[in-house]
């Protein structure tokens, strides 16, 4: 499981890096750059925690059933995020001037529904294997780093319409 999810996130990486080059080509700001690192290293952690985590489990959970289906759904908003977004997306904060702000599919419902994911699957995918302890540890991370990014995410939105 988290080796389909490691996978999934160097697709994301990939997609990622193809849109900052569109960006930065289109005149794209970055912003926010410094809390990039933390971020990378908290999303890896994640991973490395829950599969060291749970191999030092000795029973089956009982929640990973449902749990891998919390982290299918969170994919899948995911991707919806992603591909709303189109060129837009990135897992840096990058505006490019003159762009639209982007008020369609998820993103009608909910400011930043890509977070949702985040936080949900963060939680979720360690839980899957029993990983209890880097559910916890991640949940609370990453709420901090979420409250960072996202006032990143919006000041340097306020220029969009």
């Amino acid at each position: 499981m988290i080796a389909a999810v490691a996978a999934e996130r160097l697709v994301e990486l990939v997609v990622s890096k193809r849109n900052l080059d569109w960006s930065k080509a289109n005149g794209g700001k970055e912003f926010g750059a410094g809390h990039y690192p933390v971020m990378v290293a908290l999303h890896t952690g994640l991973l490395v925690g829950a599969v060291v985590e749970a191999r030092r489990r000795r029973f089956r959970p009982v929640v990973g059933l449902p749990m891998l289906a919390v982290v299918l759904a969170a994919q899948g908003l995911r991707w919806w995020c992603i591909r709303t977004l189109g060129r837009q997306w990135n897992t840096r904060v990058v505006v490019v001037p003159g762009a639209s702000r982007v008020v369609d599919g998820p993103y009608r419902v909910v400011p930043h529904p890509n977070y949702v994911a985040v936080v949900t699957e963060g939680a979720a995918l360690p839980l899957v294997g029993g990983a209890w302890i880097t559910a916890l540890v991640f949940t609370v991370a990453n709420a901090a780093l979420l409250r960072t990014r996202i006032r990143v995410e919006n000041e340097a939105l306020q220029g969009l319409t």
